[in-house]
């Protein structure tokens, strides 16, 4: 008998020996979450813990490890990378999901890999160079950005909308993603005959603040409305302008398809005046009582949002996916196969989804998915934009910015 087969057999009798954790023979492995606090990604957590109730706590003798990265994580890359490397520590530990895949994650996933490279390792919304964590990762995803910018379309014009207005800052035009979006979001409203607008709104990090930059949306959204119509979609880059967006959208009319990272708790909740509180964690709840407040108000048909927060799935999904692949039920890179771990926990919606194409290089990573969820629209329900099927020709659009 070797020496790490007898250990496990004297832990395995030490815990039928002791009671209350006779739970703990039953997790042959163990799973390890890393999110950020509750501060800084309250829905990540909630993933977290969703995962926690369906699989129980390590602690208790259960299979889920959670532990959180700092909310200062750009200036505490070294305390991410310790957590990261304490999970592989544990000689049970066979996977560990990063949501997010914040500065750090890429070298906390390196040395993992040097010391088990057994254990593996999915990235949720990586904010590192794709191709650099790619090469570290077992599978990195986050939402899809790029075929968004035509289903959000195809969306629009499904409900009537004439013209499209982009609402955005140079700030976020000098990021690569919002930028290529940008660029599929204008040939896709050329190709489908709707009219492109682009529109500038105060930068929410400037000197005016996030108060000054929703007074400006406060006060133009009704000027745009009278200038394009009432069959325009508005789209907002930043989360600060989204709730007076949809506030102002529902006042004086309008389409709004989703937000840029699409959810029932962006903008609504304020927007509508919506407590939500007694249906937190509960994303049915959540989406019965503001399809209800939309309806009430009027916007039935104009307004709509995944009905799955995405960083509630993401961590969700992800778990599961690694928990198949490790037991054999699913392939890492299958796309169907992360699909079905991501519908578990998301019921009634739909995942679609594409791998991503480097827009310079065209070189596609097969270990980096873009996925997107059926666009649920209040009072008319979802309408099957995952199923839509996008032209190859938008995957490989360039941002056209030039790397520094």
């Amino acid at each position: 008998m070797s020496i790490r087969k007898g250990m496990a057999q004297m832990a395995l009798a030490l815990c039928l020996a002791v009671p209350g954790t006779a739970a703990l023979a039953a997790a042959a492995y163990h799973v390890g979450i890393i999110t950020g606090t509750v501060n800084q990604g309250e829905d990540e957590v909630r993933g977290a813990e969703a995962m926690i109730k369906e699989y129980g706590d390590v602690k208790d003798g259960g299979m889920i490890q959670h532990l959180t990265y700092p909310n200062n994580f750009s200036a505490e890359q070294e305390t991410t990378i310790s957590q990261i490397v304490s999970l592989a520590n544990d000689p049970l530990m066979k996977a560990i999901v990063m949501n997010q895949a914040v500065p750090g994650a890429t070298e906390g996933f390196r040395r993992v890999r040097e010391m088990r490279p057994d254990i593996l390792l999915l990235g949720g919304v990586p904010q590192e160079d794709p191709l650099v964590i790619g090469k570290v990762a077992d599978l990195i995803m986050r939402n899809d950005f790029i075929s968004a910018g035509y289903r959000v379309i195809w969306a629009a014009k499904q409900l009537g909308a004439k013209t499209f207005v982009h609402i955005s800052f140079p700030r976020h035009m000098s990021v690569e993603t919002l930028t290529r979006r940008r660029m599929v979001f204008e040939q896709a409203c050329n190709d489908l005959g709707v009219k492109f607008v682009f529109e500038t709104a105060p930068d929410p990090l400037s000197d005016v603040g996030v108060v000054g930059a929703q007074q400006f949306m406060l006060e133009n959204v009704p000027k745009w409305v009278k200038k394009y119509g009432k069959e325009t979609a508005f789209y907002a880059t930043n989360d600060a302008h989204t709730e007076p967006l949809i506030r102002q959208v529902v006042e004086y009319g309008g389409i709004f398809v989703e937000a840029s990272l699409p959810s029932p708790l962006l903008g609504y909740p304020g927007a509508l005046g919506i407590d939500l509180k007694a249906e937190q964690g509960d994303f049915p709840a959540i989406m019965k009582k503001v399809e209800a407040a939309v309806v009430a108000k009027g916007g039935k048909g104009r307004l709509g949002t995944w009905s799955y927060s995405f960083p509630y799935s993401a961590t969700v999904g992800l778990t599961q996916h690694a928990i198949n692949v490790i037991e054999g039920k699913s392939k890492m890179t299958n796309m169907k196969d992360i699909f079905k771990a991501f519908g578990k926990y998301t019921p009634g919606s739909k995942w679609g989804g594409s791998y991503y194409v480097n827009g310079s290089t065209g070189v596609k990573l097969n270990n980096f998915v873009l996925l997107l969820q059926d666009t649920y629209i209040f009072g008319k329900g979802y309408i099957k934009s995952a199923d839509v099927n996008v032209p190859e020709k938008y995957l490989k659009i360039s941002s056209g910015l030039k790397k520094k």
